[in-house]
């Protein structure tokens, strides 16, 4: 199960004040599923316009309704164990999303199995958090307690002039429970629950918890 107070600790910081995201990489695709261009960029130096219209679309995944729209996901053991789909979100995480070829790779992948049938895009988003020290009442101290990097991937639909709609489906990498790191799962977002990931969720090779 997702704690809701875990995501909002998350979303308070994605503000363009004080976001976590460092960096925004994505892929547009046309209604043939054919490449329609990339981008790579550092988060900050987007203007500020641009950061709070790109947090927006990051915002959507960990915001969403938890346990209903957004879901804690397993990854299976042959999945754990063949590696290829943790050693490429991982090697992204590692990289901050600073390799093109690994961006590229993991864009066919998960275009493969999404439906052809309007513009779409992939945007990834890349981030690092220093968990602050909570005290014996709970309260948030200076003190960094541990850094939980991560990645937020959302698929949405494309518009004219590469306008970006809400997402349909999307994930955090890894998820985040009880202040911390959940190596073990991601969280699913589907704009309708239990349907619109239903592609991704194949093409991550994971199920449902």
């Amino acid at each position: 199960m997702i704690n809701r107070d875990d995501m909002l600790e998350l979303t308070r910081r994605m503000t363009p004040k004080r976001s976590s995201i460092d960096r925004i990489a994505g892929c547009y695709f046309d209604k043939d599923g054919d490449v329609d261009g990339t981008f790579n960029k550092h988060f900050l130096k987007l203007s500020p316009g641009e950061q709070d219209h790109n947090l927006k679309i990051a915002k959507v995944i960990p915001f969403s309704a938890t346990n209903d729209n957004l879901v804690e996901i397993d990854f299976p053991g042959e999945v754990k164990r063949s590696g290829d789909m943790m050693r490429l979100l991982d090697g992204m995480k590692e990289v901050g999303l600073k390799n093109d070829a690994l961006m590229d790779t993991f864009y066919d992948v998960i275009a493969e199995n999404q439906p052809k049938e309007a513009p779409f895009a992939i945007f990834v988003f890349h981030g690092v958090y220093d968990i602050p020290k909570k005290g014996h009442d709970k309260g948030e101290q200076w003190e960094s307690e541990e850094v939980f990097e991560y990645l937020i991937c959302a698929i949405a639909p494309v518009y004219e002039d590469y306008a970006v709609g809400e997402p349909t489906c999307g994930f955090l990498y890894p998820s985040f429970k009880d202040h911390s790191t959940d190596w073990d799962h991601l969280a699913l977002y589907e704009k309708i629950p239990g349907k619109s990931g239903e592609e991704l969720l194949k093409t991550l090779g994971c199920i449902r918890g």
